[in-house]
């Protein structure tokens, strides 16, 4: 049994989302590098950063591409010895999966969550949900993944905190027409901070920059929150650029969430059941 660490180094990589596979590699094995040479022990990448979030590219990738791209990621993860959170779009025989890859130090990737909440137009179209909540550990410590709009849907890392999960890893790709994005950074729609209805850190990595047609843009503002909500790091709106914070696992108590087990009782034996059920397909591919 892996003893947790006290703290936890992590960095959160803001990247331009609509790219294509060569240079989203070469970011990302170059930021790879700078998270290790800071110290980092965990490395999140926003929402399909390897694939890139652009869909008329997307659809003309094969899948040999984003495979070997995925791989040389995993290879990096262990060259470096760091913990790699790394996203693909991934061809299936239904659509496309919207996948979070959770790469060991070792170069292993041993956890993997598929996106729920579809939420782009072209996402829409092209890619259909997962079906099952993220659990696992990194370093003994229990985390969670949501990707983008997932996060607008507080049961999918309440119930892991529940279960223990004490981060929100929470990769996002946050594109849209330029009124919508403005909206969201203006209200601060895109990504709440999960810390003050759950109690655990939140570390969101988002992407910038326009489409190549130039009707889209992304709203930037990648951050890592403690788990009252209060900013640790955050990024801009317009740059690519890394944040890096180091958490006090110990002040992720997950109060809000062990809150709602105890009361009012008598959901108690429906939140047993409902726990039981995201442990068992907690390590199940994403199907």
């Amino acid at each position: 049994m892996t003893i947790p660490s006290p703290t936890l180094q992590v960095s959160c990589v803001q990247l331009h989302w609509a790219k294509p596979i060569e240079h989203n590699l070469a970011r990302t094995l170059h930021f790879i590098r700078a998270a290790s040479a800071e110290g980092s022990r965990v490395v999140v990448f926003p929402e399909a950063h390897l694939t890139g979030y652009y869909f008329p590219d997307v659809l003309e990738l094969r899948p040999d591409q984003v495979a070997q791209a995925l791989n040389r990621t995993c290879e990096a993860a262990a060259e470096e010895g760091i913990w790699v959170i790394a996203g693909t779009l991934r061809r299936t025989a239904e659509r496309f999966l919207n996948l979070a890859h959770v790469i060991a130090p070792n170069g292993d990737i041993v956890h993997e969550y598929a996106k729920i909440h579809m939420a782009g137009r072209d996402e829409k179209i092209y890619c259909r949900g997962g079906d099952k909540v993220s659990l696992f550990e990194i370093d003994g410590i229990p985390c969670t993944l949501v990707i983008c709009r997932d996060g607008r849907h507080p049961e999918l890392y309440r119930l892991p905190a529940m279960l223990g999960a004490r981060i929100l890893f929470h990769p996002s790709c946050s594109s849209d027409e330029t009124e919508a994005v403005t909206w969201k950074r203006t209200s601060g729609r895109a990504q709440q901070p999960a810390g003050p209805n759950a109690g655990i850190f939140h570390c969101v990595a988002n992407t910038i920059g326009q489409s190549p047609d130039g009707k889209q843009t992304s709203s930037g503002a990648s951050f890592i929150r403690d788990p009252t909500g209060l900013p640790l790091a955050e990024a801009g709106w317009y740059q690519e650029e890394m944040i890096t914070a180091v958490l006090d696992v110990e002040r992720a108590d997950r109060g809000y969430a062990l809150d709602s087990l105890r009361s009012p009782p008598f959901l108690k034996d429906h939140w047993d059941k409902i726990l039981g059920a995201v442990r068992e397909r907690a390590d199940r591919p994403p199907e």
